[in-house]
């Protein structure tokens, strides 16, 4: 009886002292707990990086201190691209009336393109005048007038904007924008503000048939007392420079004055550029008229030379004058019809109904997406976890340091034919591959042969 409690007791000891010994071998240290928790902490961090992707494919406006500060840095606005924003055709919208727009000629009659300023212009300040287009639809310029209230005073720049080269030309006019606009002006006034009241204008007038040059007429005057003066001004798009035509008007002076006994200087005169003469395409025509009693004064039709050269008398006559007009502008020509929006509003409404399934598949592809390479990732995390715990505890359990810098000799050797076995592992799997796809390769040869 006694030997049997002995041996009974004897086994329970037995019992509890593997079972203490296998709780010290399970036991983890301060190491592994430690590294469990940065294990933790990592995966955690991984999955807020992914979870923010999805919050960043529809821009909530959640951010890092960090985000904020980057996209609140300085930026250079003048190195800019500045895109034209498009305005999207919602399918709900209500008919408004829409204008519809044609091309016709721009000097027609000639000469009688004018500024339409009105009562607005002194309080923006700027007027941005019609533009008028070049024969071959390159370019497009038109007139900016300011206004300076310290003075009462006006000065005016004449601006270019290139066309795009795609499109129908009207179109390319409907495009046109202030912003596509050449920065410097190809000419401009005066802009001293000493003259009260003055006012100093520029208007185009016309293209010649080539598109190599712009006549255009600056106005200088007063606001109290009118025009002062008309100037004739050419710009050459070719050699970039702009020419006064003073000439024609001293010629205008000399002639009445010498055969008529008419001192101009003496009474208020003035030009009106009509354009460029249709059978001598390099020479400019203007009329000159004299404001001597209740009834202008008609002194005649003049040609000069786009240079300045060769002015002289064409008629009294302004019939037999033959005037090129060459230069384009847009009017409104009506509205679009009510059915023509219905018809855009359905297909409009068929479009975003698609678009919207669209952007629901490649949102949800989208997440999809995320969240497979986020099990991906832990799923790594966790192998490469237990691969550095198992080297941990081996190390350990062979009585060597724990630091892996200095890991002992015995547990390299056991590393290193692990790390063989598998490389062998692997190299026999891609001989496998090989012989695989040049089985395949072979077949494909023998079936492109027999056809």
């Amino acid at each position: 009886m006694r030997i049997c409690v002995f041996l009974l007791s004897f086994i329970v000891i037995f019992n509890l002292t593997c079972k203490a010994n296998a709780f010290e071998l399970k036991k983890k240290d301060a190491r592994e707990r430690e590294a469990e928790y940065v294990h933790k902490v990592l995966k955690e961090e991984e999955k807020e990086k992914y979870d923010r992707k999805k919050y960043n494919y529809k821009p909530s406006g959640y951010m890092t201190v960090d985000e904020y500060e980057a996209l609140s840095t300085y930026k250079n606005k003048t190195e800019d691209k500045i895109e034209i924003p498009k305005v999207k055709k919602s399918s709900d919208m209500k008919y408004v009336p829409q204008p519809t727009y044609r091309i016709v000629r721009y000097n027609d009659p000639p000469g009688s393109p004018e500024l339409n300023i009105t009562k607005k212009f002194f309080k923006l300040r700027q007027y941005n005048g019609q533009g008028i287009t070049a024969p071959d639809f390159s370019i497009m310029v038109y007139p900016v007038v300011y206004y300076y209230p310290n003075s009462a005073s006006t000065a005016s720049d004449l601006f270019v904007i290139k066309l795009e080269e795609d499109g129908t030309p009207l179109s390319k006019i409907l495009r046109a924008n202030v912003v596509k606009r050449i920065p410097e002006p190809i000419v401009s006034t005066d802009k001293s503000i000493d003259n009260s009241a003055a006012f100093r204008t520029l208007t185009p007038i016309d293209f010649s048939a080539d598109s190599s040059k712009l006549l255009l007429k600056e106005k200088i005057g007063s606001s109290l007392d009118g025009i002062w003066q008309t100037n004739a001004i050419v710009y050459d798009f070719e050699t970039k420079t702009s020419y006064n035509l003073v000439e024609v008007r001293d010629a205008i002076i000399y002639y009445w004055k010498e055969n008529k006994g008419l001192n101009l200087d003496d009474v208020r005169w003035d030009i009106y550029p009509l354009g460029f003469m249709k059978n001598e395409p390099d020479r400019i025509a203007v009329c000159a008229y004299a404001y001597t009693g209740k009834a202008p004064v008609f002194l005649g039709i003049w040609s000069v030379d786009s240079h300045g050269e060769q002015s002289r008398l064409i008629s009294f006559d302004i019939a037999d004058v033959e005037i090129s007009i060459n230069g384009f502008k847009i009017v409104q020509d009506g509205v679009v019809k009510p059915v023509i929006l219905e018809n855009e509003e359905k297909a409009q409404k068929k479009l975003e109904e698609k678009q919207a399934k669209d952007e629901k598949k490649k949102e949800e592809a989208y997440y999809k997406q995320l969240d497979k390479e986020c099990k991906q990732k832990l799923k790594q995390m966790d192998t490469e976890f237990r691969e550095t715990r198992k080297d941990y505890i081996k190390q350990r359990s062979i009585g060597g340091t724990t630091t892996f810098n200095e890991a002992p000799a015995q547990f390299k050797e056991i590393k290193i034919k692990q790390l063989t076995k598998e490389i062998k592992k692997d190299e026999k799997q891609l001989q496998k591959d090989l012989k695989y796809l040049k089985k395949l390769d072979k077949e494909l040869k023998k079936i492109q042969s027999s056809n």
